[in-house]
């Protein structure tokens, strides 16, 4: 469990049933007055789209110039940027390899987000269990994070049966 000060934290998860697939993204911002929480989801996306999507709507939703924690169990979202970005930029958005980046666009907003505000970036073991030190925000997002996926996957529009074999194959 993390203790927290007076800055904000802002607990980012993201869920896909399927990858790709339905997806969720949720956020859990604890203020010292109190936590605020959103979620949403999309039909067709990826696990790594919705956990950035949950930071960008997360840090949407802070004020210019606040102090954040952002706390992720996603190093994929951490790793990007404290990491990775710097170089994409360097080189074109593109990877060491000379691919395009995926996800571009989303790294882009995260980078416009941070840049406006103190943003430190932490990461927790994803869905410990609370008696092995476990994070009770952590739980929270990925519960909500789920839901989106469940709301987005009943409101999708439902595949034909070739995609959906197609699909099943690449996930194997």
């Amino acid at each position: 469990m993390i203790e927290h000060d007076d800055a904000l934290y802002l607990y980012t998860d993201g869920a896909c049933l399927g990858n790709p697939g339905p997806g969720g993204w949720a956020y859990v911002l604890v203020a010292p007055g109190g936590t605020v929480e959103d979620s949403g989801g999309e039909g067709e996306t990826t696990n790594n789209q919705m956990e950035l999507l949950s930071a960008v709507e997360g840090l949407g939703a802070t004020a210019l110039g606040a102090d954040i924690v952002v706390v992720t169990d996603s190093e994929y979202l951490k790793n990007g940027m404290t990491r990775w970005t710097r170089g994409w930029q360097r080189n074109g958005w593109r990877t060491a390899t000379g691919a395009p980046v995926k996800n571009q666009e989303l790294w882009q907003a995260l980078l416009q987000l941070v840049g406006r505000r103190t943003v430190r970036w932490e990461w927790v073991k994803g869905h410990a269990e609370l008696e092995r030190g476990g994070d009770e925000f952590n739980h929270r997002c990925d519960a909500l994070a789920r839901a989106a996926a469940r709301q987005a996957a009943s409101s999708a529009p439902a595949k034909p049966p070739a995609a959906r074999r197609r699909g099943a194959r690449r996930s194997r």
